[in-house]
């Protein structure tokens, strides 16, 4: 069997970084390479153990919840949007969060906006830290609790 040169750029990308199946196929196939060698790259790299959708949607779910510290919601839309199924997302987010404590990291992410010891001072900033923990991931009725109980009355 003849070398696949998308086999071969498939695995450079894959020895760098986790991607998605959907990913490398969406690459190869903007590089220009024919489909019956991109189908070919994509069945030996799986069998081969190179891609793997679950490690992916762990690998991001990691990277967004101990780097970018986002919410739930917000880390399964990455995954998603890497083409992942949406089960797998969940799974991936769910053994994440896994005995982590949410309020916790809603407070951290509040806490940035807020200089310390300072609450909510009113209406407009109410809404602009909902906005900005909601669009962070966070589940809105958690975000309202959270800045009803941090606003100055």
């Amino acid at each position: 069997m003849g070398a696949n040169p998308a086999y071969a750029d498939a695995l450079r990308w894959l020895a760098r970084r986790e991607l998605s199946e959907a990913q490398v196929r969406d690459r190869l196939t903007r590089r220009g390479h024919a489909s019956n060698l991109i189908d070919a790259a994509l069945v030996r790299l799986r069998n081969e153990h190179a891609i793997d959708d679950s490690r992916t949607a762990e690998a991001i779910a990691r990277k967004e919840l101990d780097i970018k510290r986002h919410g739930k919601e917000r880390i399964r839309r990455q995954i998603e949007r890497a083409g992942i199924s949406s089960a797998s997302a969940r799974r991936a987010v769910d053994a994440a969060f896994e005995g982590l404590d949410e309020n916790a990291l809603l407070e951290a992410s509040l806490a940035k906006r807020l200089r310390a010891g300072e609450g909510v001072q009113d209406d407009a900033q109410f809404q602009r830290l909902y906005r900005y923990l909601v669009g962070q991931g966070f589940d809105p009725d958690q975000v309202i609790r959270t800045l009803k109980a941090r606003s100055v009355k």
